[in-house]
């Protein structure tokens, strides 16, 4: 007589499952293939999870924030650092006020990758993230948020990186267009960028920091919660801490040297740059110069507060 042998099947509670958004890289051919590999390494590892795949602008906000109204306790994006961006603004304004059991981890797909980067994340090794995920640490790090009016409305915008006014906002614009439709590969963004600081646009800018008021023609300015795109590049998000560089207009011969010394992390020594570590910003007057929050360009009006909350969000981070 054989016996029937029934396949237990193991629920695990959403609590304990990833909440995963995945977001396709931008100017990939086969935008399904990355995913695939995850999921095979996710399901060799066991991993319990949840997947939604997102293409819409704007999506990304509003699927993370489902999932945390829903009791997902561990929200993983895959994706660039706009993807994180739009992830940490579902998370902020969702309706569950205690976040002390929330978690965020990354597995970096995107164009862009700062803030992964900063962790020792990269792009090219997605079983390195999700190892990291699994066995990686909590940590607490700071969440900036800058406040301002769209229209007649008021807005708040949460960030991880860096808040970017002036000529460095245009030139993440550019890039971001440029990438958005040929993918990494191309170099028109380059020389997109190139060709914008060549010009070395001015904007009359009047902010305060600390308590000492700017009011001058800037380049741009940066203001990070980490490195920033370069700009800040001793910025770190667990100090409890907003570090700014304010650009003025160098002379050519500067404009090269400061190129070379963003690429090399060491564009505060140049003498057409100051830096300033605070706690907060408040922005009175931009002549209308772009501004860009993690990447995102947004339409605003000054004044505009920059600040942040120091150890409020934890971070999944590798061992």
């Amino acid at each position: 007589m054989s016996k029937n042998k029934t396949e237990q099947i193991v629920t695990v509670p959403i609590r304990d499952r990833w909440g995963i958004v995945y977001v396709p890289m931008a100017g990939a051919k086969k935008k399904h293939r990355r995913w695939h590999q995850i999921k095979e390494y996710l399901e060799a590892k066991k991993v319990p999870y949840d997947y939604i795949q997102s293409e819409e602008y704007g999506a990304v906000e509003r699927l993370t924030r489902m999932y945390v109204e829903n009791g997902y306790k561990t929200i993983v994006v895959v994706g660039g650092d706009m993807a994180v961006n739009d992830a940490i603004n579902g998370i902020m304004t969702s309706a569950v006020e205690n976040l002390e059991d929330m978690s965020l981890g990354i597995i970096p797909n995107g164009i862009g990758n700062d803030f992964a980067n900063f962790w020792g994340l990269h792009v090219d090794d997605y079983k390195h993230a999700i190892d990291c995920i699994i066995c990686g640490t909590r940590r607490k790090i700071d969440v900036g948020y800058c406040t301002f009016m769209e229209g007649e409305e008021f807005k708040k915008r949460y960030f991880l990186m860096a808040v970017n006014i002036g000529l460095g906002a245009e030139a993440i614009e550019i890039s971001d267009e440029c990438r958005h439709y040929w993918g990494k590969r191309n170099p028109t963004y380059l020389l997109s960028i190139v060709r914008l600081f060549l010009r070395r646009k001015l904007f009359k800018m009047k902010l305060k920091v600390n308590d000492e008021v700017i009011n001058d023609r800037l380049m741009t300015v940066c203001v990070g919660n980490s490195r920033g795109y370069g700009l800040t590049p001793s910025a770190v998000p667990y100090n409890g801490w907003l570090d700014v560089s304010v650009v003025y207009r160098p002379e050519l011969r500067q404009l090269f040297q400061g190129i070379w010394m963003l690429l090399h992390g060491h564009i505060l020594n140049h003498k057409q740059v100051k830096p300033y570590r605070t706690k907060k910003v408040t922005v009175y007057e931009t002549e209308g110069a772009s501004f860009c929050v993690d990447g995102c360009s947004l339409e605003y009006k000054c004044p505009v507060e920059i600040s942040l909350m120091p150890e409020f969000l934890n971070f999944i981070v590798p061992n």
